[in-house]
């Protein structure tokens, strides 16, 4: 299979649409039956060999134990509950509203009773519209669906590979639903007082220093699919430092900078993957430098932090 496939915004925006709006009201769900967990790591979801989970959930909410699985194979939503029961239905055919309907008669079928807080999509450009209302976004092409989840697949592998390189606190490799982006982040361990007046959101993700990594899809302000990287706080001068590989540039976002990427620059070179490590090494290289970490301590060559094996590599 082809190393990151064409998947131009313009031929599937219409099923990212619907999607996204399918997997914000799951994450949702999620959000309110796992545990809370620093930087908010209890709500992304995670890859699978089929598409994409929320991780076993429940129990503390008085719920029993019980997991939601989107299926881009045989296009389904599963839901499975710890005894080994399981209810699905399928995501063809479906709009956002009877997503929602089929959601929630699922989970009632398993004993399972969800909330959705806020049930109306975050931070899209009908957030004011509840999900029982959209019967507009009902577009869900399979092969565009599985087309995401195989880009999916094939860059969280290469952030594993690059997050292997990196001993520090640092978060999985997984996969936001309100920005619909795959995120990585590593942590210097400084902690970051946000002004009052930030949103309880922000102030959590970015309640420590940060260097962030990932890839998205592309939406209304740039719209095509992209890798990118950023610091947070930024330091002074970042824009300032070079970037690998030469398409790479520092674009100017929300009165700081982020390496940009584009996704079809990558797919043009000869060996994308290393061009893309090496477009993410020099993001971080750049952020940690001006930032003053202590890059050698920090660093675990293909993942080893025995210091024997560690000589060795070198």
């Amino acid at each position: 299979m082809e190393l990151f496939p064409p998947l131009p915004l313009s031929e599937w925006r219409d099923t990212k649409e619907t999607l996204h709006r399918f997997e914000q009201l799951i994450g949702k769900i999620r959000l309110t039956s796992s545990s809370r967990r620093n930087h908010w790591w209890n709500v992304p979801f995670h890859i699978t060999g089929r598409g994409i989970t929320t991780r076993p959930m429940g129990q503390a909410d008085g719920n029993p134990v019980f997991t939601i699985d989107f299926d881009f194979v045989d296009h389904q939503l599963i839901v499975s509950a710890l005894d080994g029961t399981a209810v699905s239905f399928p995501l063809l055919g479906q709009s956002v509203a009877s997503f929602r309907r089929h959601t929630l008669e699922t989970l009632a079928d398993l004993g399972i009773h969800a909330e959705i807080p806020h049930p109306e999509p975050f931070d899209l450009p009908d957030s004011s519209r509840p999900f029982a209302m959209d019967t507009e976004h009902a577009t869900y092409d399979p092969e565009h669906a599985n087309r995401y989840w195989q880009v999916l697949s094939q860059v969280a592998l290469v952030l594993e590979e690059f997050a292997a390189r990196f001993s520090g606190k640092c978060s999985a490799v997984h996969h936001f639903w309100h920005t619909f982006d795959l995120a990585y982040t590593r942590f210097s361990g400084r902690h970051v007082e946000q002004p009052p007046q930030v949103d309880s959101v922000t102030r959590e993700a970015y309640s420590r220093e940060v260097t962030s990594f990932g890839f998205w899809f592309g939406d209304d302000s740039f719209a095509e699919p992209a890798f990118y990287a950023y610091a947070a706080p930024e330091p002074a001068g970042l824009e300032l430092e070079p970037l690998t590989p030469q398409a790479a540039r520092w674009v100017a976002q929300n009165g700081g900078h982020l390496a940009l990427l584009r996704y079809d620059d990558v797919r043009a070179l000869d060996d994308p993957r290393r061009a893309l490590l090496d477009f993410y090494e020099s993001a971080y290289r750049a952020a940690a430098s001006r930032a003053d970490w202590d890059i050698e301590a920090f660093t675990s060559p293909d993942g080893i932090t025995d210091q024997q094996l560690v000589a060795q590599h070198r």
